[in-house]
């Protein structure tokens, strides 16, 4: 079908960006308040159910659907722009707001039978009828299929991962079968499960009088090599660390023994002790008592020989004081440590009989991009991860609902009997991932993290443990029986009615396998497609998921006996770029990765383009900093067939995640909005579409800068409409007859709006930097951050013509980290010789305002002054220039930009009013 002879959809002209930015940031701006599927199982990488809704129902509404309606479809039923305004505003003057919003969170927003019945009347007059099939081939944790469902919509949901494939039956399709009248039974079997298990393991975790204990706190230790004392090793002795309160322990070591003991400190001021000061940094240690380095070698090899142990150094626990529990530490007595003894000894003893069951989850670890982080410490096999007494607990819980299952299947009809079942599975899930060698105590929370706090399996030099017998098991019930009745209250799930009044019957089909064989979806049948594919590197779903599988195997494995037929996840067919699956190969394994990802997501596009009706839509949700990722996609799409018509970039991600702070991680999710490209297209020349390229990123970047987008999320939401530019004329070719890559068109858009962006942060003065300044200023611009990827440094260096490696090694302005690049401080540019106090002329400008901070910050603002006169810098509209753009470019919670702006107030009186700092 021609561009002429579709109609548009809402998704191609219009599309609510600053709206959803701020609705999505409320979804995830408080752990406690995030949407009930967030609290199910841990998924990663879920996009915001708002974002979900109004992507999908934008894919299908005319162009000509009023604006506010749609709005209030999604659940924006407010003005959240004037909100997010008041809020700024109470901010500085430090008026507390009660309820700037006005209404819940947009997720909470339940469709009533009256707007389904408009939203179908509106699709019917861009489909010419109102059942609406719209598929997710890559469903992971199930955000997208959950809203489609939500709005009536006919659902066909695809997952290569069966941990995600049971995650997303367990979110949408047995809360709609079954609502809330499975909830009392899933609490009766869980309730079951406890009273089987929890009295087995009560001698292993004994508690005084009025006690619930809450957390065990252990530190992994090594022996020392020179005094033979054994260390524990942790970063720092916090046990709460809050405003009010702050309590920590304090190492004591004994010339005596080769044991440490601990003391309670519990008000650190008063005992003038910091325990930052811990034992290990960097993964480098250091004894306590001979002050001997432990190298990161020598403890790995510890570790991977059997002899690292560990040591429990506090306990948390709960005793009411008053009418009201107060958390409260002590030291391990005598008995918790028989306690943990005896359970490793009963493990000993019964793990034969325990692995001939085939409970244990013996299977090897494979050597992979992220699990090498558990193997260089030890862990070889999947039940390495858990301490004696953990993986003791685990698996008598494991026996318990083994037990019980035969029961529930004599009890209920098939379906029911495995619905309940999977939420008991989901239970053991959230158990073991907050019950690990790698779950660590939140001492500034008070707290137990989970196991994948980060997108990894990173070392925990020190961790917690929960209660088994008594804590932990009823809190993962609650958790998941929280979730499943906030589910169903999003679904209004009733018999698999979404609207009881009404007989709206829309299909919902959930299938597990590869998105590049939906043999299941005929040929041109689907209306939307609406995908959150991998991206790129950034998530190694299989390796991480492994963890889930080895359980799942276990107690589902009958359930779902195609999906956990192979020893662990497949990671042949997944489509991430997986370096690790590559070592060994004459060509770099990064290089592999990259064509192996773009190889699959064509195919999977493929697939998609087949079975997407000729008129339909593909709305792709992407981000990634790299801009390689962003050419291995955009090829894989392209080749595919497809053509990107519309870009949208939504602020998604919240600020306070660990994958954000100081890493410039992109903040936005961009949609792709793409249709099947006419194949009569004759292709393009390079030269000839060269300006509208140019024009498209200008015109692009205004648009999104007066959306409020900044930073690296600026560069990225430019990427897909100048893609959709050379998609239009695919295949594009210079005038020698080279193809042209995306990459070529990405590389023109950074060129266009690094050279606006300078032009807005001199907000009308004259300046001309010279380019090792215009690359400083412009990567703070970008990153936002200290840090960031080498690849983006090159390529920036590239755009403002200066060499990245003279940039380190003549300049000394940065020094690699891995593969980032770390900008360097005014200090340690002059340890290495490249700041000098006493120079009067400078080679560039960001030389001159270096030597003015370090002059600053070792003398003071009269040494300031006299250097500033001396050089002649504010006669200097070139340097005040750069300055002033520098100190716009530095985001204002980051120190570098306080000094620059301490710094003016010191020395550049009669200039503030010219730089227009404040």
């Amino acid at each position: 079908m021609t561009r002429e002879k579709r109609p548009a959809v809402l998704i191609e002209k219009w599309f609510p960006v600053q709206e959803l930015g701020i609705e999505c940031q409320r979804e995830r701006g408080a752990s406690s308040a995030l949407p009930p599927i967030s609290f199910l199982h841990v998924w990663w990488a879920r996009r915001p159910l708002t974002l979900c809704k109004a992507a999908v129902l934008a894919s299908v509404l005319p162009t000509n659907t009023n604006k506010e309606w749609f709005n209030r479809s999604i659940g924006i039923l407010g003005l959240p722009i004037e909100a997010k305004k008041r809020i700024e505003e109470a901010a500085k003057t430090g008026e507390k707001l009660k309820d700037p919003f006005g209404y819940e969170r947009a997720f909470k927003y339940v469709l009533d039978a009256n707007i389904q019945k408009e939203i179908k009347k509106k699709a019917s007059e861009v489909w010419g009828h109102a059942d609406i099939s719209v598929l997710d081939p890559m469903a992971g944790g199930g955000s997208i299929p959950f809203e489609a469902y939500r709005l009536g919509f006919d659902t066909y949901a695809n997952e290569l991962n069966p941990v995600a494939h049971v995650i997303e039956r367990a979110t949408i399709e047995y809360p709609a079968l079954f609502g809330k009248e499975l909830y009392d039974e899933i609490e009766k079997w869980a309730q079951r499960v406890q009273e089987i298990a929890g009295p087995q393991l009560e001698e292993f975790f004994p508690k005084g009088d009025d006690e619930n204990i809450f957390a065990y706190i252990w530190a992994r230790t090594v022996t020392c090599p020179d005094c033979q004392l054994k260390v524990p090793l942790s970063p720092n002795w916090w046990l709460e660390k809050t405003e009010k309160k702050k309590v920590a322990v304090k190492l004591i070591v004994s010339k005596e023994s080769n044991e440490c003991t601990f003391e309670l400190i519990e008000n650190v001021k008063k005992h003038q002790y910091d325990p930052d000061q811990g034992t290990v940094a960097r993964g480098i240690g250091k004894c306590p008592r001979c002050s001997g380095v432990l190298q990161g070698d020598y403890i790995k090899e510890q570790a991977q020989t059997g002899q690292m142990d560990q040591q429990l150094y506090s306990i948390s626990y709960k005793k009411l004081v008053g009418k009201r529990p107060k958390r409260m530490f002590r030291a391990p007595a005598e008995n918790d440590l028989v306690a943990a003894k005896e359970a490793e000894m009963v493990l000993i003893t019964r793990i034969l009989e325990l692995q001939m069951k085939g409970y244990v989850p013996d299977e090897t670890i494979p050597i992979g991009e992220k699990t090498v982080e558990a193997i260089r410490y030890g862990f070889k096999l999947w039940h390495n991860i858990f301490s004696p007494r953990q993986l003791l607990s685990h698996l008598t819980y494991l026996d318990a609902i083994l037990q019980v299952k035969d029961k529930i299947k004599e009890q209920y009809e098939p379906s029911k009997a495995a619905a309940i079942i999977t939420y008991l599975a989901i239970m053991l899930d959230k158990a073991v991932d907050y019950n690990s060698r790698m779950a660590r105590w939140h001492s500034s929370r008070g707290i137990m993290t989970n196991t994948f706090d980060r997108h990894d399996f990173s070392f925990k030099w020190s961790h917690g443990e929960f209660d088994h017998s008594r804590m932990l098991w009823p809190w993962v019930k609650d958790q998941v029986l929280d979730a499943y009745k906030g589910i169903c209250e999003l679904l209004n799930g009733n018999g698999g009615q979404l609207f009881p009044d009404e007989k709206i019957d829309n299909k919902l089909i959930l299938t597990q396998g590869s998105a590049a064989n939906l043999h299941h979806i005929p040929d041109n049948t689907i209306h939307a497609i609406v995908v959150d594919p991998p991206y790129y590197d950034n998530v190694m779903y299989a390796e991480l998921s492994d963890f889930f599988y080895v359980w799942m195997k276990r107690t589902l494995g009958d359930i779902y006996p195609e999906a956990f037929s192979d020893e662990l996840t497949n990671k042949d067919d997944e489509a991430v770029a997986n370096p690790a699956r590559f070592r060994g190969f004459d060509v770099s394994p990064a290089e592999l990765a990259r064509q192996d990802y773009q190889q699959k997501m064509q195919l999977c596009f493929q697939e998609m383009y087949r079975v997407l009706r000729p008129d339909g839509v593909l709305t792709i949700m992407f981000t990634h900093k790299k801009v390689d990722a962003w050419d291995t996609l955009a090829t894989a799409l392209i080749s595919a067939g497809f053509e990107i018509t519309a870009s949208w970039p939504v602020h998604t991600e919240s600020e306070h995640s660990l994958h954000q702070a100081r890493k410039n991680a992109a903040a936005s999710t961009i949609l792709l909005v793409c249709r099947k490209r006419d194949t009569d297209s004759p292709g393009g020349w390079w030269e000839d579409i060269l300006p509208e390229v140019r024009r498209t990123a200008l015109q692009k970047v205004q648009e999104f800068m007066a959306a409020d987008i900044t930073g690296v999320d600026l560069y990225l939401a430019t990427f897909g409409p100048v893609l959709g530019v050379l998609s239009r004329h695919w295949p594009v070719q210079d005038r020698s007859g080279e193809p042209i890559s995306p990459d070529k068109a990405l590389d023109e858009a950074r060129r266009v709006v690094t050279d606006y962006r300078v032009q807005s942060l001199l907000q009308g003065r004259r300046g001309r930097f010279d380019p090792v300044t215009r690359w400083y200023i412009l990567a703070w611009d970008i990153y936002q951050a200290p840090q960031f990827p080498f690849d983006e440094g090159h390529k920036l260096a590239l755009s403002v013509g200066v060499d990245i490696d003279a940039l380190r090694t003549q300049k000394q302005i940065y020094k690699k980290d891995g593969n980032f690049i770390v900008l360097t401080s005014p200090k340690e540019r002059s340890r290495r010789g490249q700041v000098d106090v006493n120079a009067q002329s400078f080679t560039s400008y960001i030389d001159a305002i270096h030597t003015a901070l370090l002059i600053y910050e070792e003398d003071g603002a009269a040494a300031l002054r006299r250097f500033v006169q001396q050089a002649n810098l504010l006669q200097s509209d070139d340097f005040l220039s750069a300055y002033a753009a520098l100190v716009r470019a530095i985001p204002a919670g980051q120190p570098e930009h306080r000094q620059l702006k301490d710094m003016a107030l010191a020395a550049m009186d009669e200039k503030l009013d010219q730089l227009s700092l404040w």
